[in-house]
């Protein structure tokens, strides 16, 4: 045991607390003398937990997990089904379970389940190509599944995350040049499309969507159309957007941040850190934690690029994919260059589920460092069977 505990990794390490450092002080500046008064204490005992889940994972053999993917799958799956009958309802998001005191959210568990699940597939492909029909389209549907679900819990940041984690896997799984191409083709198509027909053919579709899906024309109103926007649905994003330029160079001072002591920008505390970190710490404050954030990704996929197993660097491709997509989306919904989706900032913002989801994704990240030098194991019938023909 001690001798696992030397090899794990002290970068990812130190880093993990200076964003728990970094957490609870902007936590505190935006709910010391508020309703919100305490969270800081109460993300610490998250944190806590979260360091408990990381040592505990690092510990465990990740490819124990990869072994028992579908079921674990499966189980996911079948949480999410629950959800959508007896979950309740927080920030418009039919995404919660309560047990007791205890405030759930299974969406974001799914994340770290499809990694583990798509990790697994491709360990079983032994290095073989992926078949268009045979291995990316089930992929495709089996990730679209868990994707539908959460959609219609009104969760689309967590719903896109699922896509990414499959377009990041499918990268790596040796899928054929010309069907990724095609693949890049048809999705970019799509999104450009989209994004073309919302501008120029605004009225029918926001009047379609008003009796669909309302809230999805509070999220791209404002990215999209911003002039055309309504106060409402612009409210969120065009505060954050004068708390971020107003931060300058420098920042105006911990705990000194205009815009977000008056409450300006809703969910500091939570969903908009970022906001509150560049309006009080300013450019260099946001670049340190990027920093940070480069560093983290970076020392993960050195761990990949050393492991001698199939499997684990599937695992850590996935988790750097959730990582960048949390990390792209939650900063540009802020500054313009995304919709804003109600995602976290991984490590920083307030949250349970997130926080221990993250924590353990860096924790099976390390069970790859300390395990992945170990001779490679098939796995057993308990896990599905890949097709290996050759192609």
């Amino acid at each position: 045991m001690l001798q696992k505990f030397k090899k794990i990794d002290g970068v990812i390490v130190v880093v993990l607390v200076l964003l728990m450092v970094i957490s609870l002080l902007a936590i505190y500046s935006v709910t010391h003398g508020r309703d919100t008064n305490g969270f800081h204490i109460q993300m610490l005992k998250y944190y806590v937990l979260g360091f408990i889940a990381f040592f505990g994972l690092t510990m465990l053999d990740y490819r124990l997990l990869i072994k028992y993917a579908l079921y674990i799958y499966l189980f996911g799956v079948g949480v999410l089904i629950l959800v959508s009958f007896i979950g309740t309802v927080q920030n418009g998001a039919q995404g919660w379970l309560e047990i007791g005191k205890l405030s759930i959210q299974p969406a974001e568990l799914f994340k770290l389940i499809l990694i583990l699940f798509l990790a697994a597939f491709l360990f079983r492909k032994n290095k073989n190509r992926l078949h268009f029909w045979k291995d990316v389209v089930p992929l495709g549907l089996l990730t679209l599944l868990p994707f539908g679900i959460v959609i219609m819990q009104n969760d689309l940041g967590n719903a896109l995350s699922y896509i990414v984690i499959l377009g990041g896997l499918l990268w790596i799984g040796n899928i054929k040049f010309s069907h990724a191409l095609i693949g890049l083709v048809i999705v970019g198509g799509m999104v450009g499309g989209g994004i073309f027909s919302y501008i120029h053919y605004h009225e029918p579709i926001s009047k379609f969507l008003d009796e669909w899906r309302p809230h999805l024309v509070e999220r791209f109103d404002p990215w999209l159309v911003p002039d055309e926007a309504s106060a409402k649905a612009s409210y969120h994003t065009k505060n954050a957007k004068l708390a971020i330029a107003s931060g300058g160079m420098s920042g105006e001072g911990y705990m000194k941040g205009s815009s977000v002591q008056s409450e300006r920008v809703p969910y500091t505390y939570s969903d908009s850190i970022f906001v509150e970190i560049a309006e009080e710490f300013g450019f260099v404050g946001s670049a340190v934690l990027l920093l940070l954030y480069f560093i983290l990704i970076h020392r993960m996929i050195l761990i990949a690029l050393e492991c001698k197993d199939r499997g684990g660097p599937f695992l850590i491709v996935g988790v750097v994919a959730m990582m960048l997509y949390q990390i792209f989306e939650n900063i540009g919904a802020f500054t313009g260059l995304m919709p804003l989706t109600g995602i976290t900032l991984p490590f920083i913002s307030y949250g349970g589920t997130s926080l221990l989801i993250n924590m353990a994704s860096i924790g099976l990240v390390m069970s790859v460092k300390l395990h992945g030098q170990e001779e490679e194991e098939d796995l057993p019938k308990a896990s599905y069977t890949a097709p290996a023909r050759q192609g």
